[in-house]
């Protein structure tokens, strides 16, 4: 497909897992958080990813998420789920199971483990082809800087022309737009999908850049929605405007409180019970999270008044 009519576009937060105090799965909470990211107006939602917590989950929680989110959301929007493992085996085996269960499209980044253990292109590029030998969906490359691997715009454009699934590309490492432009520039149609990341906080130079889809955090959809719809119909000011608007809470969040913004949102606005990561992650100091909520009510966020 050629990049100008993607399969999937627009804005598709990530799901927070959410917890009870215990630290036990809240697959009730869990509903309510997905019906509201569906109703604030995601284009999709992507699971099991970092912001999910995804590191503190269990093999066995994972498939209960999976199984949870895809069953509720019933077809009502796009799910991708990110399968990243460091073994090809695994990672193409939770692909499969990814597609099974309904998902739209899956999100893995390159193997990596612990803060030295990386493989050299030659491997990454089996890696990717070994998963999409593997199943009949997308597959999104999380370019991040958490797994600790240069991956440059030549040997990205060179996956995608190169390996059947290998399409979309979450880029997200520092100087993102000058990325985005080489990648679309040496991929041609084989991007078919050049998304921003990192809480959208270089969401106005990566769309100018051709992006054209967002994944952020899963607090204010409505919020980012703005900026993003006003751009794709041409009104380039007022997507401006909107991301202005929603800056401080986009700054806020990637700042002063990562993954855990969305649920202290959510909480806020009584659609979950509990905003509490799982240990050893810590909770928002109060001071932060207040500061989270001021900015998030002056903004209009409709996270906060969802619920009540």
């Amino acid at each position: 497909m050629s990049q100008t009519r993607p399969r999937y576009r627009g804005v598709f937060p990530v799901v927070p897992t959410i917890f009870d105090e215990a630290g036990e799965l809240d697959l009730e909470g869990q509903k309510r958080c997905v019906d509201f990211m569906i109703g604030a107006g995601s284009d999709g939602l992507c699971i099991l990813a970092n912001f999910s917590e995804q590191f503190v989950l269990s093999d066995h929680e994972r498939e209960v998420l999976t199984g949870a989110i895809l069953d509720h959301v019933a077809g009502r929007v796009p799910v991708i789920v990110t399968t990243t493992h460091f073994s090809t085996r695994v990672c193409a085996e939770r692909s499969r199971q990814a597609q099974a269960a309904g998902g739209a499209m899956v999100m893995v980044m390159p193997p990596y483990h612990g803060a030295t253990i990386r493989v050299p292109e030659a491997r990454i590029h089996d890696f990717f082809r070994g998963v999409s030998d593997a199943i009949g969906i997308p597959i999104m490359i999380q370019d991040a800087p958490v797994s600790g691997t240069p991956l440059s715009a030549p040997f990205l454009a060179r996956l995608a022309r190169e390996i059947e699934q290998v399409s979309y590309f979450k880029v997200e490492v520092p100087f993102a737009a000058a990325k985005l432009r080489e990648l679309l520039q040496l991929g041609g149609d084989a991007i078919e999908g050049p998304w921003d990341g990192e809480e959208a906080i270089t969401l106005m130079a990566d769309l100018d850049a051709g992006a054209t889809g967002a994944m952020t955090g899963g607090g204010y959809p409505d919020g980012i929605r703005q900026i993003v719809d006003a751009y794709r119909d041409g009104r380039r000011d007022e997507a401006a405007e909107a991301y202005q608007r929603w800056l401080p809470l986009i700054n806020y969040e990637n700042r002063q409180c990562g993954l855990l913004a969305a649920k202290a949102l959510m909480k806020e606005g009584g659609i979950i019970a509990c905003d509490a990561p799982r240990a050893p992650l810590a909770p928002l100091h109060p001071a932060t999270r207040a500061g989270l909520i001021e900015v998030a009510a002056r903004a209009g966020a409709r996270v906060l008044r969802w619920g009540r």
